[in-house]
């Protein structure tokens, strides 16, 4: 929690002022409400991703692997030079 903080550049006194301007501006019932709605909105986000990330995975997973190309004979091969005409 002290990292996250930091990050935020906050101090505990002015953690504490915020803290007390919300409760000021919401009031106590509102709070609640608030804090329920944004849980809700993470996991439906949580949800989301893991069902992206899950079709991923199955369309992957169901996709015919290609077998290795003949490099060898590639390499071998002459390189085609263009034919020239003299007029």
């Amino acid at each position: 929690m002290n990292a996250m903080l930091a990050i935020l550049g906050l101090s505990g006194t002015e953690l504490i002022i915020v803290l007390v301007a919300i409760l000021v501006l919401f009031g106590a019932k509102r709070i609640p409400e608030f804090a329920k709605g944004l849980g809700k909105g993470i996991n439906e986000f949580k949800k989301a991703s893991r069902e992206v990330t899950d079709s991923i995975d199955n369309e992957s997973a169901a996709a015919p692997k290609a077998p290795p190309a003949n490099t060898t004979a590639q390499s071998q091969a002459k390189p085609q030079t263009p034919e020239t005409k003299v007029i």
